[in-house]
């Protein structure tokens, strides 16, 4: 009960706060009786959503607009509200300087606030209202190709050249233009890599959101060496209340038969060997393994028979799996390719410059390449979205490999 007074008291400082930056720019009646209007129209439509939110039933389309409509306001008046208060606090400080100095007979004690603040907080507050309206209607399907060579000592001869396409976390109940969706498949079969791997996550939680997208994902060119999968934490369907533990399990042996519908091979903690020529390396697979998420991935299972001298390539979704287990693993795992944290959908990326998302406070590994004594993980940012119906600065990634054979150093 205490929580929920504190989150109202909060939104309406929020609120108050935000509205002060308004009323100090403009006197015009309409302007603010609008903006009163519109801003209450949308704290309740979001509370109203909120309370019928449905754990049976779990994310859908109205639940990603609420979640979008929530960020794209409150984001924004946060920073209003921290710009106020900052002036706030000016203003306190400015009337006790002036009453302690007799200089306060003919005013207030508060100075009025300024105008310039208010202009600087609005402007200011307009960057990440046009980014996240921007990642919700164009940067969710601002697909980008990432293409990434890696050198390796040990890699076998034939496999000089090898190219391999990733994608991961499609969540494929999130999608709503059939158009991008195809655009996505037509970039994937534009490269024409020896072979294909998706890390996870082909749905949100019911394997019935694949369902419209089939037709679709099965224009994926086959590839001469294959194309596998492996999964990832939403493909176990842990995060709504379920009506049995049949209906469960019924949808999780049905998500895993869509990546066969697609033309993928789920590797359910195995591996298999890829041969090419008088050459073979080790593509392993290993059901979700993630630190504080579902952990049935098997390692010691998947890499059965293995040794440290094969060439190894892990499918494992979570790439703190890496962080906690694999790096340092005595099998010597050559290359771990991850999904798992999109990025969290919203940072900074300019190559050679700057690098950052909130979501690098939690996962030391959350985008791109990462090294570590000639072991290597890449974490894809991932082909959906889900939650937030966008993305900004991290844009959805399809990642095209080639590995090359380095001569041993002396």
């Amino acid at each position: 009960m205490f929580r929920w007074i504190f989150f109202f008291l909060f939104i309406a400082v929020v609120e108050v706060y935000a509205f002060q930056a308004f009323k100090t720019v403009t006197k015009t009646k309409w302007i603010l009786m609008a903006y009163q209007v519109i801003s209450l129209a949308a704290v309740l439509y979001i509370f109203y959503q909120f309370s019928q939110f449905d754990r049976r039933v779990g994310q859908n389309s109205r639940t990603l607009f609420t979640l979008g409509l929530l960020l794209l306001l409150f984001i924004p008046k946060l920073l209003l509200t921290g710009f106020m208060l900052m002036e706030d606090v000016y203003r306190v400080f400015s009337g006790f300087i002036s009453y302690f100095m007799g200089d306060n007979q003919n005013r207030d004690f508060l100075p009025e606030r300024r105008r310039f603040v208010s202009q600087v907080a609005l402007v200011v507050a307009a960057i990440p209202f046009t980014s996240l309206l921007y990642g919700m209607t164009k940067g969710k399907y601002n697909f980008r190709v990432l293409k990434q060579t890696l050198f390796f000592e040990d890699l076998p001869d034939d496999f000089d050249g090898f190219t391999i396409t990733q994608i991961s976390d499609v969540h494929s109940g999130s999608f709503d233009d059939p158009e991008k969706i195809e655009y996505a498949v037509h970039l994937i079969n534009q490269h024409k890599t020896d072979m294909m791997v998706f890390t996870g996550d082909i749905v949100n939680t019911h394997a019935t959101e694949m369902h419209p997208w089939i037709d679709t994902f099965n224009k994926i060119e086959n590839h001469e060496y294959g194309k596998y999968a492996v999964l990832g934490n939403h493909d176990y369907g842990e995060y709504i209340d379920w009506p049995s533990q049949q209906a469960k399990d019924e949808n999780f042996e049905a998500i895993k038969a869509l990546y066969g519908q697609i033309g993928f091979d789920l590797l359910l903690n195995q591996h298999t060997k890829i041969k090419k020529g008088n050459s073979e390396i080790a593509l392993v697979g290993v059901e979700n393994w993630g630190k504080n998420f579902k952990q049935a991935g098997d390692l010691a299972k998947a890499s059965e028979g293995l040794s440290a001298q094969d060439f190894k390539i892990l499918m494992s979704h979570d790439p703190s799996h890496w962080e906690y287990e694999v790096k340092n693993h005595e099998k010597h795992f050559q290359l771990t390719l991850s999904g798992h944290t999109h990025g969290l959908q919203f940072g900074i990326e300019i190559p050679g410059l700057v690098r950052w998302s909130p979501v690098q406070y939690v996962y030391k590994q959350w985008a791109g390449l990462y090294e570590n004594v000639g072991r290597y993980i890449y974490v894809n940012r991932g082909l959906g979205f889900h939650a937030y119906p966008g993305r900004v600065g991290i844009w959805p990634e399809i990642t095209v490999f080639e590995l090359k054979k380095r001569e041993k150093v002396a």
